[in-house]
């Protein structure tokens, strides 16, 4: 995603790449990217930067927040597999930056999660609801932060949810009230998220598929410069976008 970020800016004619950096032991630190130096962690003086977008580890993003609330900088955080913790810790730096975070930057899941309440609350009780997910081999969390982030906007729309994931062996009849959820991981899928409404004689289906990462990295993009001078709080692709 690094390397995504720094073309979408390079194609950018109001953005500027002040600062690259990698974790102190990765071999990139010391070399150079398109002529800018890479270094191994951010930058110390306060105002450095407008804005700094994270697509790393939650670990990474736990120290990184508290660099920026000492530095007053807003943050853009991509990371994902983030714990109640790391939500937690995100909150009480909201209190005192700016701060965007979203489980996928791109513009179309923002329009779909926006998309999947709406359906959720106009067809209500009648539809049984599951979310499909399918990654490369490498994605190491499951289910993905997208997934849930569909769930959420599942339980937005309708009252009374519960979540099921990865069903296995005698279930017994389906609750009603039951999202269920699966993870597909294989091959090099970027990333494809399926919502299903399934009633009696139809079904619905509301689905967002990944072809290029440099979707990921144009809405960072543009998530950041939405953020860069934004009072204290904790906002969403939704709030950048305007949905």
């Amino acid at each position: 995603m690094g390397r995504a970020i720094r073309s979408a800016i390079a194609n950018d004619t109001q953005a500027i790449a002040t600062h690259l950096w990698e974790a102190p032991a990765h071999p990139a630190v010391g070399t150079a990217d398109s002529g800018q130096l890479i270094a191994g962690g951010p930058p110390e003086a306060p105002g450095a930067v407008d804005v700094i977008i994270d697509f790393t580890s939650p670990a990474s993003t736990r120290a990184l927040l508290d660099h920026c609330v000492r530095l007053g900088t807003p943050l853009v955080i991509g990371t994902t597999g983030l714990s109640p913790d790391d939500h937690a810790a995100i909150d009480a730096a909201a209190r005192t930056i700016a701060v965007l975070q979203a489980a996928n930057t791109s513009v179309g899941v923002s329009v779909l999660v926006h998309l999947v309440e709406e359906t959720a609350r106009l067809l209500g009780d009648g539809f049984d609801l599951e979310v499909v997910e399918a990654h490369h081999r490498h994605k190491r969390d499951a289910p993905s932060g997208t997934a849930l982030a569909l769930v959420s906007a599942l339980e937005r729309g309708r009252s009374g949810l519960s979540r099921t994931f990865a069903r296995h062996g005698d279930i017994g009849p389906r609750p009603q009230n039951e999202i269920g959820v699966q993870t597909i991981r294989g091959g090099d899928v970027i990333g494809e998220h399926t919502v299903f409404y399934l009633g009696s004689g139809e079904r619905l289906e509301l689905t967002h598929r990944a072809t290029d990462r440099s979707l990921f990295a144009n809405g960072a993009l543009k998530a950041a410069s939405w953020l860069a001078g934004r009072p204290a709080g904790r906002y969403t692709m939704r709030d950048a976008l305007g949905l």
